[in-house]
């Protein structure tokens, strides 16, 4: 929450005190005439309605120093950043009428799972946010503009559904800049959908392709090594980066995201265990594990990347809102939260970050996990494609990924030296 009394809020108070302030002070010098004509009582009795009124007013300002209206914006906590220096992470969630940016329903590559709306969701709210930086503004996404800077150009996603998610927002986003619907096509003809490795989305009005790659964990599923204990059912290769990683080179953008899979469930309770070379790790924790996989990404990108050509970013984890004691309930607000309630950190997030500092040439984080704290209200809930099935990981379209490409494409046109560090 805004820290500051909001003043915009309560115009209709702030002239008043501002009046009697004046009033009094035009009395203190003589100027107010009309006290000639006033007896000696009414003058006793105006000059004790100001002040009673003054009373008033800074009383209220005393008991209400921090109101703010819980419809109006959401603030992250504070981050260490100097006043003047804009850190595009740091801000608060603003409504804004003129959004969304697109129609999901009109954008042939959002999957009907992300569409809430088409999928019983009533309200429109959600919809309507738009992330402000303290001391900046992201410039309004421009698909025209983008458009002819990506002219020619091949833009790569790699990651996990939520990567899939940030890869389909921006196709609807660059849509709407496109005359020709019909000239933006998938490569192999295939429906958007979670099962397939790799989707090629082509703007041949532009020579632009926008691709991505299924790749959850990022580095090398591996067999089961000899004398495994039997609960060892396939291994992660820590050492060794995913076998695609090929595809992902010949690119001018790169973007990556991981760390939802990287848990206790989906690993061990799978069956899945960490192998290092020809050591398998049966004790290594996960946290260990995302860390070592991460130092095998960052080798690669300095051994096999040309920065000079290619953009890369990582983005942090994002917040999700499962609430409940064994963290299965999922209730979608209509608002975005008040408070972060601790979902503005995550250790996922802060190895990204330790890696990525490493590097002999960092990369740009995207740090996304404060901004997504507070938008309880924009998960798939129950208006997925499997209604059944309660989901507050994943985010509707349009909605909170279209910011993150906002800030992408923001920073690959400014000149404005903005920190993304």
């Amino acid at each position: 929450m805004i820290s500051e009394f909001d003043w915009a809020t309560f115009g209709h108070f702030r002239p008043f005190c501002t009046k009697v302030l004046c009033f009094r002070e035009r009395m203190a010098k003589g100027h107010c005439k009309i006290l000639v004509f006033l007896s000696f009582d009414g003058l006793v009795g105006m000059i004790s309605l100001i002040s009673f009124l003054s009373a008033m007013a800074f009383g209220y300002m005393y008991l209400f120093p921090t109101f703010s209206p819980v419809n109006r914006s959401y603030e992250i906590p504070k981050s260490n950043v100097s006043n003047g220096t804009c850190d595009v992470f740091y801000g608060r969630w603003i409504h804004d009428e003129s959004y969304p940016l697109y129609d999901s329903s009109r954008c042939p590559f959002a999957e009907r799972g992300f569409n809430c709306l088409a999928n019983g969701r009533k309200d429109s709210d959600y919809t309507k946010w738009r992330w402000k930086p303290q001391n900046c503004d992201i410039p309004r996404f421009s698909a025209g503009a983008i458009l002819e800077k990506l002219r020619g150009k091949r833009v790569v996603f790699v990651g996990d559904s939520l990567g899939r998610t940030q890869w389909e927002s921006l196709i609807c986003l660059l849509m709407t800049g496109v005359e020709d619907k019909k000239s933006v096509y998938e490569v192999n003809g295939h429906e958007i959908t979670k099962q397939i490795m790799f989707l090629g989305v082509r703007f041949s009005s532009f020579n632009l392709s926008i691709d991505f790659y299924r790749s959850v964990f990022l580095v090398q599923p591996g067999l089961v090594p000899r004398r495994a204990p039997k609960r060892v059912k396939s291994t992660l290769r820590l050492d060794k980066l995913d076998d695609i990683s090929k595809e992902w080179i010949n690119s001018d953008v790169l973007i990556f995201n991981s760390g939802h899979w990287w848990t206790r469930t989906k690993l061990f309770e799978m069956g899945c265990y960490f192998q290092v070379g020809n050591s398998l790790k049966l004790g290594m924790p996960v946290s260990t594990a995302f860390r070592r996989a991460l130092e095998t990404w960052a080798s690669w990108v300095e051994t096999m990347i040309d920065r000079n050509r290619t953009s890369v970013f990582f983005r942090t984890f994002e917040s999700s809102h499962w609430s409940g004691r064994n963290r299965n309930s999922c209730k979608v607000s209509k608002r975005p939260s008040s408070r972060s309630h601790g979902r503005d950190r995550s250790l996922i997030s802060d190895i990204i970050i330790k890696v990525v500092k490493k590097m002999t040439d960092p990369v740009t984080v995207l740090h996304v996990t404060p901004m997504g704290a507070f938008r309880s209200d924009a998960h798939l809930g129950t208006w997925s494609d499997h209604p059944s099935v309660p989901d507050c990981s994943h985010w509707c379209l349009p909605g909170v990924p279209d910011t993150w490409n906002e800030i992408i494409f923001s920073y690959l046109l400014s000149n404005s030296g903005v920190s993304f560090t």
